[in-house]
């Protein structure tokens, strides 16, 4: 009798065992293969890069000191191998290699692609997840336990470690949802903070916090042996990370200026929310020494990032506003997982919120995954009206920038003809980019949920810390979607249409009114619009300029907010048609089978000056402005090219790329 009942038992086991090898394991290995950096050779042999004409990178030439200011180029979100998200991918680029590259030299994927900038940079910061600050300090060292040393391994191991991390990505943090309340809205929750690796718990602890500090320190030390003023800047700088459900985001980058700058990095393991990190960081950054914070993938904040409400479930008091918009000058809207502009049908009719936006409205009950209402910068904005008519201050008055978030140590690689990903082994080489998994939603793929990400562009009086931060600090700074378009933005009362045709027309402007970033205060009894002025210019080595928009939001005496959209001026000798406010087609098109541009449309600057029409001295309102140039290749037709075959048609073929200048605002509450 025992005898069969021991054989019952190896039958059930052997059974158990071969049930978990069929519906767990070999799931997990097929997806680890495919993302491994071990099997990347295999797959970059498919593709034949020769197919795509790459231009040469150039040579940087430092600008002299200009008083009417000269624009700078750069990077204030990318990782490198110090996070774990990116060693995890493959990534073995150190933060010098990270330097060196956004010094024009190249570096490989870590799925063998060859990575080079067309450019150098202006200007960089290294912002590595402060959450993994020393926990790998000491995983090299020979007398770790046995429980460290798989903690170790797991930190540092891509292949299965990865394909376990993306399988539960999505549930994660998992919360009931509430189908009573109203679709789209975000709903406020209580968060624990981050805790800490298991290699940094109990009597642990201590010794991660001196580990972390000496990374930090490290971090500082390459920062400034690296800084070159007026010819390449860097600046300190980490990630502040705080995780959402559904794979959501929350995260900050922190950048310094100054000589003087905290022992250690706060991250989300030591405060609550964000509020804590900007109290946190102004009590031990003093001295010679200034800080910001950047938010990021608002569009996948859930709805949290421009609500009233905290991480960790609180509201925000008056003195808490005060303090974000003493800090918080300008967000990235528009980076590798999409842009965070705006959202069709998310209190906004913009055909052009489509750009790379794959959220839909949510549907009731459902809360992540989707466009909410206060997840944009759009809506951001307007909510900063409705609040300054409570608080009598806009704490939501923020410039625009854009990044990469790359995590192969290749700050600035945003042209999409060099796109080789953000995640490392995962996404490089071309096959891993263009792989979709029917099993995961559309926004959880790099085909349609990735763009090539954008770039940082900051006028300033010369290449420095403290110019460039000051820069940052007045908002005139705006975002691009890869090329180098360069875009001005003025308005004021002290200079009228005729601007446009003067020689002196940049001069002019910053004498008669402020800049993109500015605020404008209407005078009392003042009724005419004041005049805005906005100039750009092509990337030429990208496309031309086919039109600049200018997109208006205010607030009426009700409170309730409104935008409008309407086109500026068109290329090609075109006029905005009246009915529509839209420039006509001007024609130009690009061959996807090399990704030439075919005709010769389109302006290499287009310029212009108006007054709003709709002006209303008695209401607050914002300006910004959008430089959006003719059609060229998107970085999956570049990987259809390279893998010779067509373009996917579940992703647009070819896009129009883009520039934002930072807004300008009325402020007749003064």
């Amino acid at each position: 009798m025992l005898k069969k009942i021991l054989l019952v038992l190896v039958v059930l086991l052997v059974l158990a065992g071969l049930l978990w090898w069929w519906r767990v394991w070999l799931p997990l290995d097929e997806a680890a293969q495919q993302i491994m950096p071990d099997t990347a050779p295999q797959d970059y042999a498919l593709q034949d890069d020769s197919r795509i004409q790459v231009p040469a990178t150039l040579e940087l030439v430092p600008r002299p000191y200009n008083p009417l200011k000269n624009v700078y180029w750069g990077e204030l979100h990318v990782h490198t191998t110090e996070s774990m998200d990116a060693i995890i991918f493959g990534t073995t680029a150190t933060i010098e290699d990270a330097y060196r590259f956004a010094r024009g030299e190249p570096l490989r994927s870590p799925g063998g692609e060859l990575m080079q900038l067309s450019r150098p940079l202006d200007f960089v910061a290294i912002t590595d997840h402060a959450e993994g600050f020393g926990t790998r300090a000491r995983c090299g060292e020979p007398d770790l336990t046995i429980y460290e040393r798989v903690n170790c391994w797991i930190m540092v191991t891509p292949g299965y470690t990865t394909a376990l991390f993306a399988q539960n990505r999505l549930t994660r943090m998992a919360v009931e949802p509430d189908l009573a309340h109203p679709a789209g809205v975000y709903r406020n929750r209580s968060r624990a903070p981050r805790q800490r690796f298991p290699i940094c718990r109990g009597e642990r602890e201590e010794r991660c916090l001196q580990n972390a500090a000496s990374d930090w320190a490290r971090y500082i030390d390459l920062a400034d042996r690296h800084n070159e003023p007026g010819v390449f800047t860097t600046f300190v700088g980490y990630e502040f990370s705080p995780p959402l459900e559904r794979g959501g985001k929350h995260h900050r980058n922190v950048i310094f200026n100054g000589g003087d700058l905290p022992p250690r990095a706060i991250s989300s393991i030591d405060v609550r929310n964000a509020i804590e990190l900007w109290r946190g960081l102004e009590d031990t950054c003093t001295d010679d020494c200034d800080f910001l914070t950047i938010p990021h993938n608002m569009n996948k904040g859930w709805g949290l990032f421009y609500s009233r409400h905290t991480y960790d479930g609180g509201t925000y008091t008056e003195d808490d506003w005060r303090l974000r918009m003493r800090r918080e000058p300008l967000a990235e809207m528009y980076q590798v997982k999409g842009a965070s502009e705006c959202a069709l049908g998310v209190g906004a009719t913009d055909e052009e919120c489509a750009f790379e936006q794959i959220l839909k409205p949510c549907e009731q009950g459902q809360e992540g995954g989707c466009a909410l209402q206060s997840s944009f910068v759009r809506q951001g904005l307007k909510i900063g009206m409705q609040l300054e008519r409570e608080l009598g201050f806009n704490p939501m008055a923020f410039g625009f920038i854009a990044a990469t978030d790359a995590h192969n140590a290749n700050p600035g690689d945003a042209e999409e003809w060099d796109f080789v990903g953000k995640l490392g082994a995962v996404s490089s080489p071309a096959l891993r980019r263009l792989r979709v998994r029917e099993e995961m939603p559309d926004d959880s793929q790099i085909l349609m949920d990735h763009g090539s990400g954008g770039l940082a562009a900051v006028w300033a009086e010369e290449n420095s810390r403290d110019a460039l931060f000051d820069g940052m600090k007045r908002r005139e700074a705006y975002a691009t979607s890869g090329p180098r378009i360069g875009l001005r933005f003025f308005a004021g009362w002290d200079f009228d249409e005729t601007i446009a045709g003067d020689g002196d027309a940049i001069a002019l402007a910053a004498a008669g009114g402020v800049a993109m970033g500015g605020v404008l205060q209407p005078a009392d009894g003042q009724a005419q619009s004041p005049t805005f002025f906005v100039w750009a210019s092509a990337d030429w080595l990208s496309a031309p300029l086919q039109r600049i928009q200018v997109v208006k939001g205010w607030i009426d005496a009700q409170g309730e907010t409104h935008e409008r959209v309407r086109d500026v001026v068109c290329a090609d000798g075109l006029e905005v048609d009246e009915n529509t406010g839209r420039c006509p087609d001007n024609g130009a098109s690009v061959d996807t089978a090399t990704c030439e541009l075919r005709g010769d449309s389109g302006a290499e600057q287009l310029m212009a000056a108006w007054r709003d029409e709709d002006f209303d001295a008695s209401q607050g309102a914002f300006y910004y402005v959008r430089a959006i140039q003719n059609p060229t290749c998107r970085w999956s037709t570049y990987d259809a090219i390279r893998l010779g075959r067509e373009p996917d048609p579940r992703v647009p073929a070819t896009i129009r790329e883009r520039a934002w200048s930072s807004p300008i605002w009325i402020d007749p509450q003064g």
